[in-house]
Order: structure tokens, then C-alpha cells, then sequence
């Protein structure tokens, strides 16, 4: 765990949607000296102007030493930790523009929740293969982190995660505040997995409430989705007990669920009988678990491991299952005798 301190490390942050917002926000509330790369015009101006994310979190009065810039060579400049809090799809391509920008010895943070597709490949897993950087210069965070929550100031913890628990404490020195408290841990892959098959189960969550399904049956996804997460875990080398806490069992419930998390509306919709592409037009942010799901659908098989649930969900975005299709075959999963 790290108190609330007063740092003045210098950091980018690299993204400007809801979560690399209100944790910017965090950033600089901490005593950092923050500056955000986006990629769209409007999105900067707000900020520099009305210090303000006008379109993710209207409400969220951002510090006046907040910046914003466009150009990722000026955001970058001398930054000691660099977050990434963009779409997990896009990460690739970014650090390949990014790459050559990067301070010497600068510490990446990822907040990303999700897989590579083709490759499922972590996201930290993503940065040291792009860069080649040492698994020492990477962090992880992780838990159950609500961007709208976070941005009103209400009270919230998380999981600060890397090979080198200097430098978990490092970056967690940086993001605390007395709102906002992280807790340092060395097991990179637990939370980066919980991160990632939270959002797929919150879908599937998501599906049973929009098809009307009841609280109970809800309950036994979630307690069924943390046991897929807790496996493919255990055959990946995480530790178990990292899937009882903050960015285990934390995370899957807030995200199952809260009514702002994008990966259970985004279900709910889908439960209604809306088709993906219909979700998808109305969706402004990325879901991590639609986009992730095949994925962790594959590096499951890869190690062994059944996920009835994970696979499910994948059916509907991939193939066209439908929501009384999705039902039955969750039914047949979690109460058909097995």
C-alpha cells in the first residue's frame, strides 16, 4: 500500500478518453506534473481551454497545471513515467510512432483491460516486445476503477503491478491521493488477466440482465466467470490469490455491476435484442471485452483451460449467436449436470 504523497515526477499520458482523463486528474492532484497526448483536436482544446473533458467527464474539473497537446514528442518531453490509456488494439501501432520519442529510462504504465487480437498477447507483454524494454521498466494497473467515479473524487483503490516492486511503489508514490489509494504487488500477469476477462464476463452479465434472466442467474455468472479468470491464471503462472482481491473479484463485480461500466451495458443492449453492430453505433468508447474476447478465447485453448463463459460471449460477437441462443447454451454451462 502507498500513503498519499506529494511527488513531482513529470508524466504523459497518452490518451484522453474517460480513464486516462480522471487518472491524469489523479496524476495531478498527486503532485505530478501531468501533460495528455490526444489524438483529436477538439478533445485537447477542451482541455487546455475550459480544463474540462467536455465529451467523456463534463463534470470533472480538471487541475489548472493539466496540459494537453497533440504532438507526442511535447508530451513526452522529460517524463519520467509514460501511461498508456489507449484502445488495446491500437496499442501496436502507437508504439511504433511513440517509440522513438521515449526519454531514456522512462517507466510505461499501461492501463489497458484487454488482449492483442492474433497475437493475445498482454499489453505489458505488447510494450516490452515493441520497445525492448526491461520487464523493471513496466507497470500495470489494475482494479476496480470506475472513470466516473474516480473523476468525482470518491474513494477508490487499485493494483499497481511490475516485475520490480520499486518500481510498483515508484508509479503508486505517484497516483496517490486520499482518494485514490494503490496497493503494490510483483504479479503482472494476475492483473493484467483479471483486467482483461473481467470485461468478457461483465458482458455476459450484461446479456443475462438485458434478456431478464434474474439476479440469480447473474450471481452464478460472476461466480463462474471468477473461476475461468482464476484458472487460465493458474496455468499462465499467476498467483491465485491475486483473483481473490482488488484486481480479481474487485474488478469483476464493479464492472458486472456498475450501471456506468461500458462492457455490462454493452451486454445489457445486446440482451434486448440489439444486434452488435447496432451496440456498437451507440457505444462512444471502446469495450474492452467485445474487442478482447476472442483472444482470451484463444490463449484459453492454447493452455488447456475451458472457458464455457468466455466462449459464449465470443459465439455472439463473432458468429451472430443470439441473445435466447447465448441463454441456453449458459444454461446448459452452468446447470446442465456438470
Amino acid at each position: 500500500m502507498s500513503a498519499a504523497t506529494t511527488t513531482s515526477e513529470r508524466v504523459a499520458v497518452f490518451g484522453t478518453g474517460s480513464w486516462g482523463t480522471a487518472f491524469a486528474s489523479v496524476l495531478a492532484e498527486a503532485g505530478c506534473e501531468v501533460r495528455m497526448w490526444g489524438k483529436f483536436e477538439d478533445e485537447v482544446a477542451d482541455i487546455q481551454r475550459h480544463h474540462a473533458s467536455v465529451r467523456y467527464l463534463p463534470d470533472l474539473r480538471l487541475p489548472d497545471s493539466l496540459t494537453a497537446t497533440t504532438d507526442p514528442a511535447e508530451a513526452l518531453a522529460g517524463a519520467g513515467i509514460g501511461v498508456l490509456a489507449v484502445p488495446a488494439q491500437t496499442l501496436r501501432a502507437n508504439l511504433a510512432e511513440w517509440g522513438p520519442l521515449l526519454p531514456p529510462g522512462i517507466v510505461l504504465v499501461s492501463l489497458m483491460k484487454g488482449l492483442e487480437k492474433g497475437t493475445s498477447k498482454r499489453m505489458t507483454e505488447v510494450v516490452g516486445e515493441c520497445l525492448d524494454l526491461a520487464p523493471e521498466q513496466i507497470v500495470a494497473v489494475s482494479g476496480p476503477n470506475i472513470a466516473r467515479e474516480i473523476a468525482a473524487r470518491e474513494p477508490a483503490a487499485t493494483t499497481v503491478a511490475s516485475a520490480s516492486l520499486a518500481t510498483a511503489h515508484r508509479v503508486a508514490d505517484a497516483c496517490a491521493t486520499p482518494a485514490f489509494r494503490p496497493y503494490v504487488h510483483d504479479d503482472v500477469v494476475g492483473a493484467e488477466l483479471g483486467g482483461s476477462v473481467k470485461n468478457v464476463i461483465a458482458v455476459a452479465s450484461g446479456m443475462t440482465e438485458g434478456l431478464g434472466l434474474g439476479h440469480s442467474v447473474t450471481a452464478a455468472v460472476i461466480t463462474r466467470g471468477l473461476t475461468e479468470m482464476r484458472l487460465l491464471g493458474e496455468a499462465m503462472g499467476a498467483h491465485p490469490a491475486t483473483f481473490a482481491g482488488l484486481a480479481g473479484v474487485g474488478d469483476l463485480v464493479v464492472t458486472c455491476l456498475s450501471p456506468h461500466s461500458r462492457n455490462s451495458t454493452f451486454g445489457r443492449n445486446l440482451g434486448t435484442g440489439m444486434t452488435v453492430a447496432e451496440v456498437v453505433a451507440v457505444t462512444k468508447q471502446t469495450a474492452e471485452g467485445v474487442s478482447s474476447c476472442g483472444a482470451i478465447l484463444a490463449l484459453a485453448r492454447s493452455h488447456g483451460v475451458d472457458m464455457p463463459i468466455v466462449a459464449n460471449v465470443t459465439a455472439v460477437v463473432q458468429e451472430g449467436r443470439t441473445g435466447p441462443e447465448f441463454a441456453q447454451v449458459l444454461m446448459d454451462d452452468m446447470f446442465g449436470g456438470r
